[in-house]
Order: structure tokens, then sequence, then C-alpha cells
């Protein structure tokens, strides 16, 4: 059995499918060709084992041997460092992945999850608009000069940047073509695929166990 597992929710309602953050550790597995396994922790209650896997009772976190790791962030790099594919080896290559890694999630993501959810509740001013237009238009301007943030390929900041911009609401605010290309460029690539459908299936299958059992009622 592989070592590395990969822990998410047991089931999440369908809002969410296709986004819950386990999929960017799948996704780089799939990338570098890791056999991996799946395992999950109940939605519904935030217990023990849980907690002491990870303290914010959130998902995903991953498990290699003895190593635990919680944070999506935490656990791509962990990953990237095994595999060239996700990260150059050369120290150069290495520092720019890294930087790149820590901008979508705390330059662009920061800032686009809090905007994302006042739109989605429907706050009556949305005071982050303003700054999340500037760091949409500062990474399109980057975007039309480079197909890659890295190393002139594909790297684990490149999946991490566009599962960060892959969201509706976020792709849809303002015309950013070189954006949206990489986004569609990126996530047609097979892996983002299968680790989508999984998820998405992993989810649904819990949907069925639950109607055979009368939970959904």
């Amino acid at each position: 059995m592989s070592e590395l597992i990969v822990w998410t929710y047991d089931w999440v309602p369908e809002g969410p499918r296709g986004f819950v953050r386990d999929i960017r550790l799948r996704w780089a597995c799939e990338e570098a060709g890791f056999d991996y396994c799946v395992r999950t922790v109940p939605f519904g209650e935030r217990g023990a084992d849980h907690l002491a896997r990870q303290p914010f009772g959130q998902v995903p976190f991953l498990s290699d041997g003895v190593i635990e790791i919680f944070k999506s962030g935490a656990g791509l790099l962990h990953l990237a460092r095994k595999s060239e594919k996700l990260m150059p080896s050369d120290p150069v290559g290495e520092a720019h992945t890294l930087q790149w890694t820590i901008a979508a999630l705390n330059s662009i993501e920061m800032v686009s999850v809090p905007w994302w959810y006042l739109e989605v509740t429907g706050a009556k001013d949305n005071h982050l608009t303003n700054w999340l237009e500037s760091r949409l238009d500062h990474i399109e301007r980057i975007l039309k000069q480079r197909d890659w943030l890295v190393a002139d390929r594909f790297t684990v900041a490149d999946l991490l940047m566009a599962d960060v911009l892959r969201v509706a609401k976020v792709r849809s605010f303002g015309d950013r073509p070189a954006t949206e290309a990489y986004v569609a460029r990126i996530t047609a690539r097979p892996s983002f695929r299968k680790a989508h459908a999984d998820q998405v299936a992993h989810f649904a299958a819990a949907d069925d166990r639950n109607a055979a059992i009368g939970l959904d009622e």
C-alpha cells in the first residue's frame, strides 16, 4: 500500500464539490505519478483524531509515512520536493517555484476567498472589490508575458495559481483574456481532469451510501 494518503471529508454538499482543497494534492500526485490513496474524516464532526492531525478541523491533510502535514500549500510543497515534475531541482528554479506558490496563496487567494464570500452572501458593499481587481490586474499583466510562472514549464506554482483562479466568480470578474487562457489550458491537463472527476465521484458515492441507509431524509 502507498504511504501517501490524502485525507478529505467523507461527504460535502454539492456546491463545493470539485473545489474542496484535497483536489490540489490529488492533482499533484497525478502529475508526479505518485501512488496514493484517499481516506476520510467525517464532515459533520470534528473529532479528536481529526483535530490532532489538523488543528483547525479542516481538510486536506497529508500522510507520508511518519510525516503528517496539514494545509494544502504545505502538502503541495512537500510533494513538489519529491518530484522534479512539480518543482525544478536547481536552486534558482526551486526558489522561484516557492515564491510563486506562496504568491498564489498570499497575494491572490488571501483576497479572492473573502471577496467571494462577501459576494455569495449578498453583502451590500464589498469593500474588497478594488483590492481584488488590483491583484487580478497584476497577474493578468504577468500572464501576458509568459505561458508558465516558473522555468518555462508547468510546476506546482501553476497548479496552485490555476486552482485559485478557476473559481467561477473570480474568472468572470473583469476581462482578463491572458488569465482565462492560462486557467483553461492548465485545467485541461489530464491530471487535473482525473483529480476533479475522482473528487466529484467520491462525494457522489457518499450521497448513494447515505440514501441507502436513509440519511438523506
